[in-house]
């Protein structure tokens, strides 16, 4: 993926050292920060999406500032790498929702380690990478890459990126209204039927996911041979029967919140190959 040098975004909150925050700056890489959160939720069938409801928006002028002790350089690499993806997606959807004669307000996202705070309940490492509707704010653990990396055997710097753009697809889906729709029939429904409900936002999501991949790939030129590929292993890697399987658990359908991996991975590419956001209803797929 090639992101170095390239603009960053200003919706960036940085809550990772107390008075450290970015703004939309250039960047560099490293490879840290998102997976340990959602591996967790997941293995022990936490529903993450209900945790869609977050604080003040970043702004800056591209600098970095700490206040505090400083960020290591480990940190800062990878702050400008979600800085650079998340500006992708703004100019990605911006356009996508201009063309279809809308405007977008794009996703705040968080950075932290640890634990923090949002309106959807304490975000830390058993949550994973989360969407807050309240707050219209993305949470995520900088320690989330490496377990992505190491734990599920997701690597590659679009893996990360493909995770990026998944939460912010969940912003996109509040953005279309369908988000509270979803929601609201969860609350009305049995466990089972909120489960499969959960799991069409979250194909849904993939889909939106590839379909930002496609644009990107375009508009920036981003997109470097291996990318795609290394989305979809990310999106196999963390489908609900496979991280069933590694808890040491047998695959219970039932259980699902997200998809299973083939579901994940063939939602992402049909996003991808279309370009569209008309291919990705899965609220009305009879075979998902």
């Amino acid at each position: 993926m090639r992101w170095q040098g390239r603009r960053g975004s200003s919706n960036i909150e940085d809550r990772r050292k107390s008075g450290a925050r970015m703004g939309g700056g250039g960047i560099q890489i490293g490879g840290l920060g998102l997976v340990a959160v959602v591996l967790i939720g997941w293995v022990l069938g936490v529903d993450v999406t209900p945790l869609l409801n977050g604080t003040t928006g970043g702004s800056g002028d591209g600098e970095w500032s700490q206040d505090g002790a400083e960020l290591t350089e480990h940190d800062i690499q990878v702050g400008e790498f979600v800085s650079v993806t998340l500006a992708d997606t703004e100019e990605v959807w911006t356009g996508i929702f201009a063309e279809a004669g809308g405007g977008y307000d794009p996703a705040t996202l968080v950075l932290f380690k640890g634990v923090t705070q949002s309106p959807c309940g304490g975000a830390s490492g058993a949550t994973g990478p989360f969407y807050c509707p309240g707050d219209n704010k993305v949470y995520l653990d900088t320690a989330f890459f490496d377990t992505l990396e190491q734990q599920l055997g997701a690597k590659g710097d679009f893996a990360a990126a493909y995770v990026i753009a998944h939460e912010v697809a969940h912003h996109v889906q509040n953005e279309l209204g369908i988000l509270g729709e979803a929601n609201q029939m969860r609350a009305q429904a049995s466990e089972a039927q909120s489960n499969a409900i959960s799991v069409r936002v979250e194909l849904q999501a993939d889909c939106f996911s590839g379909v930002f991949a496609n644009h990107a790939g375009e508009r920036f030129g981003s997109i470097e041979p291996g990318d795609i590929a290394e989305a979809m292993n990310a999106a196999r890697q963390i489908g609900d029967d496979t991280l069933q399987r590694s808890s040491g658990r047998v695959p219970m359908p039932h259980t699902f919140t997200h998809g299973t991996s083939e579901q994940r991975e063939d939602w992402f590419r049909r996003g991808y190959e279309s370009g569209e956001i008309d291919a990705c209803d899965t609220f009305s797929a009879r075979n998902l």
